[in-house]
């Protein structure tokens, strides 16, 4: 792999999401289309990639319910991350940043209930995404 986990520097953007997941498939092509500098790089929950950045951070290598963004050394999590993620993708999506003023615990806790019932809401894939040939740079592995 081209990346290497363990030389991580300080401008990288990582999302890793659950690669079986339709929603969480839709948010990364929602990110690709307005990423036209391809600042963030993706990784699935479920990948080698994903897991040693997983592992790295300390964090649970068989929970896939969180989404999980990686700022060069920093490691958010859940409503965090996607706040943060919009807030790098900049235009009129940085607005919804606004939102971190609420306490964590409020936002965890609707992100949490979407989680936990995003397969029966929006549906599953029997494996993980493979990406295009034109976007396979932007995956990690």
């Amino acid at each position: 792999m081209d990346f290497e986990i363990g030389q991580m520097v300080n401008n990288e953007h990582i999302i890793l999401f659950d690669g079986v997941c339709n929603l969480c498939n839709t948010m990364v092509q929602f990110v690709i289309k307005r990423d036209p500098k391809a600042k963030f790089k993706f990784a699935s929950l479920q990948s080698e990639s994903g897991q040693a950045i997983l592992k790295k951070f300390n964090l649970p290598v068989n929970d896939f319910n969180s989404f999980v963004y990686i700022q060069g050394e920093q490691c958010y999590l859940r409503s965090s991350a996607a706040l943060r993620v919009a807030k790098e993708l900049g235009g009129a999506w940085k607005l919804f940043y606004a939102f971190i003023i609420i306490p964590k615990f409020i936002r965890d806790f609707f992100y949490n209930m979407i989680a936990k019932r995003r397969y029966s809401m929006f549906g599953k894939q029997d494996s993980c995404m493979i990406p295009t040939s034109e976007l396979k740079s932007r995956f990690l592995e």
